[in-house]
């Protein structure tokens, strides 16, 4: 019994000594790394203004796309590979028509896949049709800071 007590003392001190160092330890910021998006981010009609103006990076690309569109599809991997490569310098949005037609029917979208690109919320460009990724790269690059 005497034993235990001992036990339950010293375990006292242990618990009392790193309850105080994780009251004193400062939580990590987040690094700059981890700030930046290198991935296409889902957009809705309720997020997208949000999207557009956000302030860092100023150039964003929204591609309108829909689950059953063959092209969409195919230029799924090129968005996927640019938001990595460009990350930090243009953020990709994707928002799906057939869920988000306020939206689509604000910029006019009538054919699918379309590429809009904004710069400090405004739109600047608009592609439409479905490319390889050197002729998308080629409408890209000169809105890119």
């Amino acid at each position: 019994m005497v034993e235990s007590l001992e036990e339950d003392e010293e375990l006292a001190k242990i618990l009392a000594r790193k309850a105080k160092q994780l009251a004193s330890m400062k939580p990590e910021k987040p690094s700059a790394v981890s700030a930046v998006i290198d991935r296409p981010i889902t957009v809705t009609d309720q997020t997208f203004d949000e999207f557009i103006n956000s302030k860092s990076p100023p150039v964003k690309v929204v591609d309108f796309w829909a689950e059953w569109c063959g092209p969409c599809r195919y230029m799924e991997p090129v968005i996927e590979q640019l938001a990595k490569e460009w990350a930090g310098k243009v953020i990709f949005g994707k928002l799906n028509v057939d869920e988000n037609p306020y939206t689509t029917q604000r910029f006019e979208v009538m054919s699918i896949p379309t590429m809009i690109v904004f710069k400090n919320g405004e739109p600047v460009h608009v592609i439409v049709g479905a490319m390889p990724k050197p002729a998308l790269v080629k409408q890209l690059e000169p809105f890119i800071d």
